[in-house]
């Protein structure tokens, strides 16, 4: 699949799948695989912000051990952290 994404996703795609934390990779992986190539111009920078966030905030919001701040929700992110109820 990252063959067919321009230059700017296959970073993404590669950022997405070694972000350190393994079950971040995982969550991260499988999002990029399903949406990253679908997503609009519009979409992209939020999700490098997304990218940005730290692994253990993620982590914690992704299990529900801690909710989203309103701040940092978007639904992009809503997005990504349903996948890890899946």
């Amino acid at each position: 699949m990252t063959q067919e994404l321009n230059a700017e996703r296959r970073k993404l795609h590669f950022r997405s799948c070694h972000r350190g934390i393994k079950e971040m990779d995982i969550i991260f992986g499988k999002f990029a695989d399903v949406v990253l190539g679908d997503l609009s111009e519009e979409e992209l920078p939020d999700y490098q912000r997304i990218l940005e966030l730290p692994d253990d905030k993620l982590f914690s919001w992704a299990t529900g051990r801690e909710d989203v701040p309103d701040d940092v929700r978007s639904p992009l992110l809503d997005r990504l952290l349903s996948l890890a109820h899946m």
